[in-house]
């Protein structure tokens, strides 16, 4: 028999208590682990197509190389905004590869759904791409209208799931409204909705959120050992830039906030090294501007004066905003992960820049599209009007709360 000292279990509590992420995070294996464990058996023998991106790792090494070295080969690959390499600017339609080892099919050119002549002869789609938990992000948008694809060609659709890297408990912002939405908001849920792709794309299969899903049969390999309060730093992944300017975990972590400073005209750090973990506005104060934010004591959140210059990032942000021009504004630095509430901070940040404009300007603050990635326009019309976070959030918690609800016979987790 091994005895343990009690001083060495006592550690071990103590550990645990304080940071949970260590005692768990090893054992979080995404669905495509899971599936390559099996030898991708549901595979084989299938004439299938994968739609992925840079951002289907297992470990060390892409989702591609583990099939090719089990002797499972797509028949054809799907790419969604970024490309296969997840290297091209946001907004840049991209064309096709014919001429790749295995043929790339772009969703974000000339069209953003699989063609039917695309699907014929194929028996299967497989989606692995990791989701950066916010609405907007355009790869549920693309992972939605595939299914549908599938769904009229008669093909079953298999998600191989992966963790929301803000944890399965956070949501906030309100709700979608005027469905169907746009590309970079297209299903009625919250901004930031607390979900897996797996458990989303059972949602919007069983809630119908997009016409004619319902003969289509969706399969979800699942997760070992991911838990609804974990965020991506618990889960001992290493998180892969699933986008040129969302290369670091911390930008992730604010984007459903800061991401929402594309709809003002406001700087929301693309141009630097940190975008969206910095924002500001030529002209400002920026040490009343961090001083205000502070005061509004945001969880798990510091924010620091800082005057920076977006500059031209071939690949990344050809044409950031106040380009080669000094921008005043702040420095959002995570002081704790767990406690971060991105929307309602980005609801903050925009208040806080917004009185900070001489009285002229305010009116200028706001630019087309920030209703579409708010989900309402009540957004944009209690910020104009003065209202407080506080007050904005209280107005989309009762749609939060039903949402809550309904989401329920669709978690997995």
């Amino acid at each position: 028999m091994i005895r343990v000292a009690p001083s060495v279990v006592a550690l071990t509590l103590m550990l645990f208590l304080l940071f949970p992420g260590l005692c768990r995070a090893e054992i979080v294996k995404t669905g495509a682990e899971v599936l390559s464990e099996q030898g991708f058996l549901p595979l084989q023998g299938k004439r299938f197509a994968l739609i992925t991106n840079q951002s289907a790792m297992v470990g060390g090494t892409h989702l591609l190389a583990l099939m090719e070295q089990k002797g499972v080969k797509p028949a054809l690959i799907f790419s969604p905004e970024h490309g296969l390499k997840g290297n091209a600017e946001d907004g840049v339609k991209l064309a096709d590869d014919d001429a790749a080892p295995i043929p790339v099919k772009s969703l974000y050119g000339a069209g953003k759904k699989p063609r039917p002549d695309d699907l014929k002869g194929i028996d299967l789609m497989v989606f692995d791409i990791q989701d950066a938990g916010a609405r907007f992000y355009t790869y549920i948008s693309t992972m939605g209208l595939a299914m549908q694809a599938a769904a009229e060609a008669g093909i079953p659709f298999m998600v191989l799931d992966r963790p929301n890297p803000l944890g399965g408990e956070y949501v906030a912002g309100f709700v979608r409204e005027k469905i169907p939405g746009s590309f970079t908001s297209l299903y009625p849920i919250p901004l930031a909705h607390g979900m897996t792709v797996g458990e989303l794309a059972g949602m919007i299969k069983g809630e119908g959120m997009l016409p004619d899903l319902g003969r289509l049969e969706l399969r979800v390999v699942r997760m070992q050992g991911w838990q609804r309060d974990m965020r991506w730093q618990d889960t001992g992944l290493t998180w892969v830039a699933t986008s040129p300017n969302l290369a670091a975990i911390e930008s992730v972590l604010l984007y459903p906030g800061t991401g929402l400073l594309e709809g003002t005209g406001a700087s929301e750090g693309r141009g630097s090294t940190r975008p969206f973990q910095i924002a500001g506005w030529p002209g400002i104060d920026a040490t009343a501007l961090a001083l205000r934010l502070n005061g509004e004591q945001l969880p798990g959140l510091r924010f620091d004066p800082l005057q920076f210059t977006p500059i031209r990032l071939p690949g990344i942000s050809s044409a950031p905003k106040y380009r080669d021009r000094a921008v005043a504004g702040v420095s959002i630095e995570i002081t704790d992960y767990r406690k971060v509430e991105p929307v309602q901070t980005g609801v903050a940040l925009m208040a806080a820049l917004q009185a900070a404009l001489p009285e002229k300007s305010r009116p200028q603050f706001f630019r087309g599209g920030i209703d579409d990635m708010a989900g309402s326009p009540e957004l944009r019309k209690g910020l104009q009007a003065g209202e407080t976070a506080a007050a904005i959030e209280a107005r989309w918690t009762p749609g939060v709360k039903r949402f809550l609800e309904q989401r329920k016979p669709y978690l997995l987790y």
